[in-house]
């Protein structure tokens, strides 16, 4: 039985996958495996299964009308990563988003990120 997809969080794996998908739109198991196969030594048969369970478990869509399945996100990019800031917060940071933001903002951020976030923020103030 299919699990509810806002609480189910994708492993490192299905999430390759999924950035693949999302870059890409729909794609069949052969398509995704060309393009992860560009970066990583992974088997057609891996890349299957991985869609499979992730089919299971409704992080992707199927679509069975061809001899060929062709794979689609179940949830946006945006939507995805929300739910893992939303769960990573809670797990490692006490609740708290003010705490995550200072450990991500460091010595590295680049001047240009700093600028950006300081735009997001005086537009958040509005």
């Amino acid at each position: 039985m299919a699990q509810e997809n806002s609480t189910v969080k994708p492993t490192q794996a299905e999430l390759t996958l999924l950035n693949v998908l999302w870059k890409m739109g729909p794609a069949t198991v052969r398509q995704v495996h060309d393009v992860v196969s560009i970066t990583q030594k992974t088997g057609y048969t891996t890349v299957l299964k991985i869609l499979q369970i992730m089919h299971e478990k409704s992080l992707v869509i199927r679509d069975e009308s061809n001899r060929a399945h062709v794979y689609a996100p179940a949830n946006s990019q945006t939507q995805t990563q929300s739910s893992l800031i939303k769960d990573l917060i809670s797990k490692a940071f006490g609740g708290s988003t003010s705490k995550l933001v200072m450990r991500a903002i460091d010595d590295s951020t680049s001047e240009q990120e700093i600028n950006d976030i300081r735009q997001l923020l005086n537009s958040l103030e509005k």
